[in-house]
């Protein structure tokens, strides 16, 4: 009797490189594993096995973790069944951690696909087989933890001799032979910013007078043709920058310096004396906010990530508080959150509740008030169109407080961590009416957005005309076009409107009362002022 044909077992082959050494060469190190691979697949092509056309290739991918692209199309392939058999060229390649190799060792049982080793002879459906794999993976792990140790060891040393070991080149240096070398025309701005903080006392204030001057980060080509950078400086960078020590020729590494080996840029009096207005202004906004009643200071955020920040308005001698995204305080509206301000008193009453229902903060005389209640129970309130989510602390979670709520729950689960309150945000009114804050703004008609653009161009056009003798005055432009040289007077300046402003204008999401006429009068020397005269 003729036997029964062998099935066909689909094989995946994945292969991986830790580093991008050698990557661009003809041949590689993942083109060798997977000739390796596909050698192994066709010597058991008499049990049916079969080779698919699908590449599965991490370059440059740490076996520390899954999230890789092509393992990430592998295991989904796994689970709608298109693969029966995976292929290595050694374990290690797909992961070197335990935890995430018995995560898919129990996704590869659960669709019936086997894992075949080709250096390393194991069946993982027997005992025997997964001690082999376990044994091997701990010494992968064991590995990649050693070389994780020697990296960090030649870093602090080097750090150390105070010579750079890469990372992001700070504005005013060059990487040249991976060394800091001082670019001079870098080097004056990165003065500028010292000394014109230490005179206006403020970095918002110095972000503005920099947006005012021109000033903006380094613009860089990578290596794709596209650019980064060569935007206006925000209030973190410049933060960052002016506590930077390698400006002084020091190696900043764990709360040690050390003298660096490249060449100062800042005279180190400057230095100081910027170290000592940064420390002094940390002070006084640390006392101002301890004695402010707004108790969710630097806890409270939108559902993007922005903190919001607290702010107010004065009504007849009546003060009317509130919280606003940080995003539009620095003119990026459109990064806000959906919901950008809210009112102060409401959300603190909201939170307050909560944390003592959860508590049962009545018998604890450390969380009799309010303040003492947040900094012990409080991590973070994120505030979402429909929902406020009050995050707890650890010392929350692990202190002997009685649960109101949860006291059926495990501990450290989910629910237990994040209070999750009901909460409309359709409107946001102060108790007299004074503030009313829609949680979306209102969006702009086509129409409108078709008619300002159309302006804008006409206004390039024009300016572009004039700049290359198309045109010799508005009065002629007046004449080609038909219309009032008034109208082109107005119309002109639209020429210049901040990019920012032009960009929210084609994505609709500029404010919606915006119109030719207002943005046309609105249209001063500095983008800034422009932005906030439209309402941005």
């Amino acid at each position: 009797m003729n036997k029964p044909p062998k099935k066909l077992l689909r094989c995946a082959v994945y292969t991986r490189k830790s580093t991008e050494h050698n990557l661009d060469l003809e041949f590689n190190s993942l083109d060798a594993q997977r000739e390796a691979c596909e050698a192994y697949i066709k010597s058991q092509a008499h049990e049916g096995w079969r080779l698919i056309p699908d590449r599965f290739d991490d370059g440059a991918f740490s076996g520390a973790s899954l999230d890789r692209p092509a393992l990430q199309r592998l295991l989904s392939d796994v689970r709608s069944g298109h693969i029966d058999i995976i292929v290595v060229y050694k374990v290690d390649r797909l992961t070197r951690s335990l935890a995430d190799f018995a995560k898919l060792v129990e996704l590869f049982d659960q669709h019936s696909v086997s894992f075949v080793s080709v250096t390393q002879s194991f069946n993982t459906t027997s005992s025997m087989g997964r001690l082999t794999l376990n044994v091997l993976l701990s010494f992968a792990q064991f590995e990649r933890e050693v070389i994780g140790e020697r990296v960090r060891d030649k870093i602090a040393a080097s750090k150390r001799k105070g010579i750079w070991v890469g990372g992001p080149v700070p504005l005013g240096y060059a990487s040249i032979k991976k060394k800091l070398v001082v670019v001079p025309e870098e080097a004056e701005t990165v003065r500028l910013i010292f000394q014109r903080y230490l005179e206006l006392g403020s970095i918002r204030t110095l972000m503005a007078d920099l947006d005012r001057k021109g000033v903006r980060t380094r613009s860089q080509l990578l290596a794709d043709g596209q650019s980064r950078g060569g935007i206006r400086f925000g209030v973190g960078p410049l933060a960052h920058l002016l506590q930077n020590r390698l400006y002084v020729g020091e190696i900043f590494y764990r709360e040690a310096v050390h003298a660096g080996e490249h060449e100062p840029i800042v005279d180190r009096k400057l230095f100081e004396a910027v170290q000592a207005k940064l420390a002094h202004s940390a002070t006084v906004r640390k006392v101002r906010f301890r004695g402010s009643p707004t108790i969710l200071t630097g806890r409270i955020f939108d559902d993007r990530g922005n903190r919001m920040t607290p702010t107010h308005t004065n009504k007849r001698g009546a003060r009317y508080r509130y919280y606003v995204s940080h995003a539009v305080l620095q003119g990026r509206g459109i990064e806000a959150g959906t919901v950008p301000r809210v009112p102060a008193p409401d959300i603190e009453d909201i939170v307050l509740k909560a944390l003592r229902e959860r508590s049962g903060a009545d018998g604890h005389p450390e969380l009799a008030d309010d303040a003492g209640l947040i900094e012990l129970l409080l991590d973070r309130v994120v505030i979402k169109p429909h929902a406020i989510d009050i995050c707890l602390t650890s010392a929350c979670e692990h202190s002997n407080l009685p649960s109101a709520n949860n006291s059926d729950r495990e501990p450290g689960s989910l629910e237990q961590t994040v209070i999750n309150v009901p909460w409309s945000a359709a409107t946001f009114e102060a108790a007299k009416g004074i503030l009313h804050f829609p949680s979306r703004r209102p969006t702009m008609s086509s129409e409108k957005r078709n008619a300002l653009l159309s302006a804008i161009a006409k206004a390039r056009h024009w300016i572009d005309d004039l700049f290359h003798t198309r045109a010799t005055s508005l009065s002629e432009i007046a004449k080609r076009e038909g219309k009032v040289e008034r109208h082109i007077r107005l119309l002109a300046p639209l020429a210049f409107v901040s990019p920012r402003i032009v960009s929210s204008i084609m994505e609709e999401s500029a404010p919606a009362n915006l119109t030719v006429t207002s943005l046309a009068q609105s249209s001063a020397h500095s983008w800034t002022e422009q932005e906030k005269s439209a309402g941005f």
